[in-house]
């Protein structure tokens, strides 16, 4: 395996991941009253919004750092998929719009995509919770339109962990690491 599997597409792939947190944790902090707004928008109590919008910017700021470097990614990416979804169930709520269906701007149908866009990034975070292993670049470039080995017929329902010299771990699944 080259760096480039083993180094600089996992960290590209978990950059584009979660490049969106800290902006967004950013822009809760220049326009906290916006954010608090935003935040007293669902039916938690207002008065609990501080407090969420505070634990709000330090998910953001803190799981993407984790994720990013390797250190306690698997839980950072599962709290991070929690946010999402409780974000999207509490903000983005499209359901109570009744302008969905009107052709010209719609409130609802703006949600609605945030709503699956938050739902998006759920399936990203949680490969990175209970993920496959990575396949090396290079396979990947020599066998485009193969499958992810849990996709195939002859993958075994669990991985088969096997130590191997020079390596962390070797799994059945994926024979060609």
């Amino acid at each position: 395996m080259t760096w480039l599997s083993v180094f600089l597409v996992p960290l590209v792939i978990r950059i584009c991941l979660v490049v969106l947190f800290p902006f967004s944790a950013l822009d809760k902090i220049l326009d906290w009253n916006g954010a608090l707004k935003q935040a007293k928008s669902s039916f938690l109590p207002t008065a609990a919004a501080p407090v969420l919008l505070v634990l709000a910017i330090v998910v953001e700021l803190v799981t993407p750092f984790c994720i990013v470097i390797g250190w306690y990614d698997r839980l950072a990416a599962f709290v991070l998929a929690g946010f999402c979804v409780a974000s999207a169930l509490l903000y983005h709520n499209f359901w109570h719009y009744p302008d969905f269906w009107t052709r010209d701007d719609s409130t609802a149908r703006s949600h609605f995509w945030d709503f699956l866009k938050n739902f998006g990034l759920v399936g990203g975070l949680l490969l990175v919770t209970f993920g496959t292993s990575l396949v090396p670049a290079d396979y990947v470039a020599t066998h485009p339109l193969s499958s992810t080995p849990i996709y195939s017929q002859d993958a075994p329902a669990v991985p088969v962990v096997r130590p191997k010299q020079g390596m962390a771990h070797q799994t059945e699944a994926h024979p060609h690491e």
